[in-house]
């Protein structure tokens, strides 16, 4: 018997790895997050499985269904959305699993951060303009730790990635302008890869009003920083033909340029 965190992606059904598939066809009994995992990922698993929605499960709810899976011998199918390293409520499971003795495996899936930026077809490391993506979320009624205050990542002037953040806008924007100044450009992608998405892009200035009238209020992912707009930044060394690296050598008679530096390449 063992309980398999499953990382469901963003919600497109076809997002989800092979792995995490196939255990949720196989799997004899199916506890998926209903409020965030959409139907349609669920709906591959066997017909005679028993699915159960925790979305109106406590942990101590929760927990009763894998004992009484680990009691029979029966495998589950933890679905969570996105993946389950990324403010996925898995820890706290997974710490009472521990206690009790029953085997679980993590299937890690996409998480919507990075579906969020391939809707905005945005990479979100550019050279000599952001190397560095803080994830983080606004602080609410959940406490952010003393050193993750927002002020505090800002002084980075990293890009930044916010989870669990649409209806703190306001607040977030707000606290961000005196380090990223009015003007930087910000986004929004609400429901990442699935049917209804909706992306929104402006500047700190204007973003929360943008939301407010397009009703985003969750399931939303928040972006922040001069990458979202850029085009002005230096080609990596990667493909720089006065480049070499393990895999190709430098092409004689080659113009050098400034190209950025390229982790994994060597002069």
């Amino acid at each position: 018997m063992k309980v398999y965190i499953i990382g469901a992606g963003p919600g497109d059904p076809e997002l989800i790895t092979l792995k995490g598939a196939r255990l949720i066809e196989t799997c004899p009994i199916v506890l998926y997050t209903g409020s965030l995992v959409p139907e349609r990922v669920i709906a591959r698993a066997n017909p005679e499985a028993k699915v159960l929605d925790s979305a109106k499960m406590t942990l101590d709810e929760i927990m009763e269904v894998l004992k009484s899976a680990q009691e029979k011998g029966q495998d589950v199918a933890r679905v969570h959305t996105g993946d389950p390293s990324i403010f996925g409520s898995t820890a706290e499971q997974m710490r009472r699993m521990d206690a009790l003795g029953i085997p679980y495996e993590i299937v890690p899936g996409v998480s919507s951060f990075t579906a969020a930026a391939a809707a905005l077809k945005k990479e979100l490391t550019l050279p000599e303009v952001s190397q560095t993506v803080i994830i983080t979320r606004a602080e609410g009624r959940t406490p952010m730790p003393e050193k993750e205050k927002l002020e505090t990542l800002a002084r980075s002037g990293a890009t930044l990635v916010f989870f669990l953040s649409a209806t703190l806008l306001k607040k977030v924007t707000e606290e961000l302008i005196p380090f990223y100044g009015e003007d930087c450009p910000t986004a929004i992608v609400q429901k990442a890869s699935w049917p209804e998405q909706k992306i929104i892009t402006g500047t700190l200035s204007d973003i929360a009003q943008k939301a407010k009238e397009e009703k985003i209020n969750a399931t939303a992912i928040v972006f922040v920083g001069k990458v979202l707009d850029c085009e002005d930044f230096a080609d990596s060394r990667l493909y720089s033909p006065d480049f070499s690296h393990k895999y190709r050598k430098r092409k004689k008679n080659s113009e050098s340029l400034p190209f950025a530096e390229t982790n994994g390449a060597k002069e």
